[in-house]
């Protein structure tokens, strides 16, 4: 009897195991969603504490837990573009990435964040339109709300998105469904209209350059190393200056005020010591290298890795605010009972904005940093680099100019600019060429001409399907947001009226 009973039992032990397998990868699948919506509810009730008594603590407390959403968010698909080429280069692991984007979020929301934000989002809404506290208040909680989810869906599907977009987005169509399509300032949509193609452009403009420069200065050079103890010094100068007037310029407005002029003062004054600190340092690290590209790899990790904490410590100082500012405004209108153009951020705000973020890009960071770092292109330290330098550069350049850029879009656009130049540069370089004949003794193969349209495309360096789907979210994010919004404050008007 034995023999006709142990196959049953060995089957009905399997499917015990399967079915215990199935639970635990489904309770791993929940613990980051069971994380989040526990510091969700510690907002909330936080808020409670805070504000218990007070006139217009239930819309408080609804809009703290908006707010922690939002932060969550952010932390999930905006912060992947400042870490995002570091982990793809291999410079730093996702874990070291994670933690160190966390800290350097968190320092920049709570040392130098601004302070005062515009509760109208940059003017985009004409305050008179929408004096009423309880219209406003719905209007911004529907803001708040529709880009929460928007960036939500972006993730979702895999697509780094501008939260200051979605936030425009939010605020617009709220206004539009408050008080009609007159109050929305259209000279200034259409500046940020424009920032959706000057963003991407000017970043890949600028970090194709600099990786220009890099190729010609010392990858394709008979002795490497001593071209790369030469300039890498000059790049890692560049790098500092660049941050240091990003920083003064974008990330230290609530220390203090600084003038573009004087930005860029710091941002030279900052580039002549880093060279003098550099020049030595990387003479060191060059000892004993190896003549070839891989060796090169190691001499650009560090200044990446710089790099990469000096971009989440100004996105936190400057993105976070933009964030956070329709919560500020819902809390000085609940508790005040007036709508004012400028609000002062509270500092709990300002924590559930920081702690947000960390906690969300802990928890959903890595998808997006998996795609902006790995899966668009393929990095390697160098052309990171190009990437992070491209990011403060832009910055700095389009606010010298006055025009209107997104961070998320400048970063993602750098590495667009860093592929498609080197698809260009393969295929059309006689210097490359000349080396390759030079190492190999044969020129590079041409590509056959019978080969399929298929699978030239999958050869392609650039994955078109990421290109696609990015700029398609990137395209409808304002006006997706928008629609979102409107809804929202139709049926927010009914429930909360």
């Amino acid at each position: 009897m034995d023999q006709y009973r142990k196959p049953t039992l060995d089957k009905d032990l399997d499917k015990f195991s399967f079915v215990e397998e199935a639970t635990g990868n489904l309770s791993q699948r929940l613990v980051a969603p069971g994380i989040g919506l526990i510091f969700i509810v510690f907002s909330g009730l936080a808020a409670t504490a805070i504000f218990s008594g007070t006139p217009g603590a239930f819309v408080i407390v609804v809009a703290a837990v908006i707010g922690a959403y939002m932060a969550l968010n952010i932390g999930a698909n905006d912060v992947a573009n400042n870490v995002g080429p570091a982990v793809g280069s291999r410079a730093m692991t996702m874990m070291t990435a994670l933690v160190i984007a966390a800290i350097a979020e968190s320092a920049g929301a709570l040392l130098a964040g601004g302070d005062v934000v515009s509760t109208i989002s940059k003017g985009i809404i004409d305050p008179a339109s929408v004096a009423d506290p309880s219209v406003f208040t719905v209007a911004m909680m529907a803001a708040l709300m529709s880009s929460a989810l928007w960036i939500n869906l972006a993730t979702w599907v895999g697509a780094p998105v501008s939260t200051t977009h979605a936030i425009v987005g939010g605020v617009m169509g709220a206004g539009i469904a408050a008080a009609g399509f007159a109050a929305v300032s259209w000279g200034t949509m259409a500046q940020i209209a424009a920032s959706w193609v000057i963003s991407p452009v000017l970043g890949g403009i600028i970090a194709a350059f600099f990786l220009y420069q890099i190729k010609v200065l010392i990858i394709y050079r008979v002795d490497k190393i001593a071209a790369a103890k030469r300039w890498v010094p000059v790049f890692v100068a560049v790098m500092a200056g660049a941050f240091s007037a990003y920083l003064a310029t974008k990330g230290l407005k609530k220390i203090i005020k600084i003038d573009m002029e004087m930005s860029m003062i710091i941002g030279l004054v900052v580039a002549v010591l880093a060279y003098l600190i550099a020049r030595p340092l990387v003479a060191y690290q060059a000892r004993g290298l190896e003549n070839k590209n891989q060796s090169l790899r190691k001499l650009f990790k560090l200044p990446l890795i710089a790099s990469a904490t000096l971009l989440s410590f100004a996105h936190g100082a400057n993105d976070v605010a933009n964030a956070v500012g329709p919560l500020a405004a819902i809390v000085h209108t609940a508790g005040l009972g007036d709508v004012a153009r400028d609000v002062q951020i509270p500092l709990w705000v300002m924590a559930v904005g920081a702690l947000g973020i960390s906690f969300g890009l802990l928890l959903f960071g890595p998808k997006l940093i998996t795609m902006v770092g790995g899966q668009i292109t393929k990095l390697n330290p160098m052309r990171a680099f190009c990437v992070a330098l491209s990011a403060a550069l832009t910055v700095i350049v389009a606010s010298g100019l006055g025009l209107p850029v997104s961070s998320t879009h400048i970063a993602v656009g750098a590495v667009f600019g860093v592929g498609f130049f080197r698809e260009w540069y393969t295929a059309n370089s006689k210097r490359r060429q000349a080396y390759m004949m030079q190492k190999t003794g044969r020129a590079p193969k041409p590509s056959r001409p019978d080969r399929n349209r298929e699978e030239m495309v999958r050869r392609k360096l650039v994955r078109r399907a990421h290109f696609s789907t990015i700029v398609a979210a990137w395209i409808i994010t304002v006006p997706a947001s928008a629609v979102l919004s409107a809804v929202l404050y139709s049926v927010l008007s009914v429930v909360m009226g």
